[in-house]
């Protein structure tokens, strides 16, 4: 007999708040080290360039909150509604879905004997729960949770642009330009390798392909200020 069972962690049940956090802080990190940067190439004044790197942490934070609870809500609605369809027709149609279940099963490589027995017993356990999941592919692991999603890119938006705006006020006034990209640069890199570790992908990947992101945002934001010469 077996005594005791071994817990898995598995890196799936990370993947609600950690996308949201990955995207938040590169977010933060590469759109205002861009507006600095670009503010920078256009010649603005120190103080000016912490101005609008401050203004882009609140007015990015609060968007990045509204847009990912607005979309990841949008997501939990249509589960919700899913849910509450495969419901009502349990109750009006369970013979339907029965069968509707052992087909799956079956599709998955049971025979049908088999499959028709593990349909019949889950769904005398728990029908609703065994159909979104195998039906419907919702589990409690994966399912969209907005107030979740939309603290996690908020505060994560706001610890990725203050890395810019520090080094900006840190800088030397006629180096703020180089310096606040340099420093984004480096902190995306290790971003992105600390992403593609905990989601378990391969860190020099996730390290480079945020890095170019980020690289190419700043060099177009700063070619579009010293393009015009003025603030933007």
């Amino acid at each position: 007999m077996i005594s005791h069972m071994r817990r898995e962690s598995h890196r799936s049940s990370r993947i609600g708040w950690l996308r949201a956090a990955v995207l938040g802080a590169n977010d933060g990190t590469i759109s205002v080290a861009s507006l600095v940067v670009g503010v920078a190439a256009a010649g603005a004044s120190q103080g000016s360039i912490l101005l609008t790197g401050v203004a882009g942490l609140v007015a990015g934070a609060m968007s990045m909150a509204a847009g990912e609870y607005v979309s990841v809500q949008s997501q939990a609605d249509t589960e919700e509604a899913d849910i509450r369809r495969e419901r009502h027709e349990l109750e009006t149609e369970p013979e339907h879905e029965l069968e509707e279940l052992t087909s799956i099963y079956v599709g998955r490589g049971l025979d049908q004997a088999l499959a028709l027995q593990v349909a019949e017993r889950l769904m005398s356990i728990d029908a609703l729960g065994a159909h979104a999941r195998d039906e419907l592919g919702i589990t409690e692991t994966l399912r969209a949770r907005p107030i979740q999603a939309a603290f996690a890119s908020a505060i994560f938006f706001v610890v990725g642009a203050v890395v810019p705006i520090a080094a900006a006020l840190l800088a030397p006034s006629g180096r703020v330009a180089e310096v606040s990209s340099g420093t984004a640069l480096l902190a995306l890199v290790l971003l992105g390798g600390t992403a593609a570790f905990a989601g378990g992908a391969s860190v020099f990947k996730g390290a480079l392909r945020v890095a170019f992101w980020g690289t190419l945002a700043m060099g177009l934001t700063a070619g579009v200020g010293k393009l015009f010469g003025a603030t933007i």
